[in-house]
């Protein structure tokens, strides 16, 4: 009988430690965060992000990223670019009032993570990797998107580019 007891002893502390490594945390989007845009000739800010976080450097293979932005809290500092950013030639927001990213996969990197996964910017979705880092509870990235990729209004013909620079400071704690 007492074979038998830690026999069952064993194999349902087992269970539960398999399922222990398997659990990871969910964080919360802190207050204080940064979306920031620069296309070298505008530049400006989102609001509204909001989305679920699950991640743990020790297991990438879990970690998920589904994250929204509401394109209307575009900040430019302009009132009317503020205005022209949300019409039909850019952002639209009254057609597309998200823009979405979920990752597929979550790797570790020589310079910290990456996030793979799709962006879905005024109804087209695309393929995109993140590059991030991940210290003292806040995901850092700064990375290039194509405007022309999501039919975003084309700027070049003020010389600017059509690559719009993304940059990310989100705080996160646990819920």
């Amino acid at each position: 009988m007492k074979k038998q007891i830690c026999l069952v002893s064993t194999v349902l502390l087992m269970a539960v430690s398999a399922f222990t490594f398997i659990y990871v945390h969910p964080w919360k989007i802190a207050e204080v965060y940064t979306v920031k845009f620069n296309t070298g000739i505008h530049s400006g800010e989102f609001r509204g992000l909001k989305g679920t976080i699950s991640f743990d450097e020790k297991n990438l293979k879990e970690s998920k990223f589904e994250l929204s932005i509401d394109p209307a809290t575009i900040n430019t500092g302009n009132g009317m670019k503020d205005k022209e950013a949300k019409g039909p030639n850019w952002l639209d927001v009254e057609q597309y009032p998200l823009i979405l990213f979920t990752s597929t996969l979550i790797g570790k990197t020589d310079h910290g993570y990456e996030a793979r996964g799709t962006l879905d910017l005024r109804g087209v979705k695309k393929e995109i990797v993140i590059p991030f880092t991940f210290s003292n509870s806040t995901f850092t990235s700064t990375f290039s998107i194509d405007r022309k990729d999501f039919s975003l209004y084309d700027w070049t013909h003020e010389k600017g580019s059509s690559l719009m620079e993304i940059s990310l400071s989100v705080p996160v704690v646990k819920p």
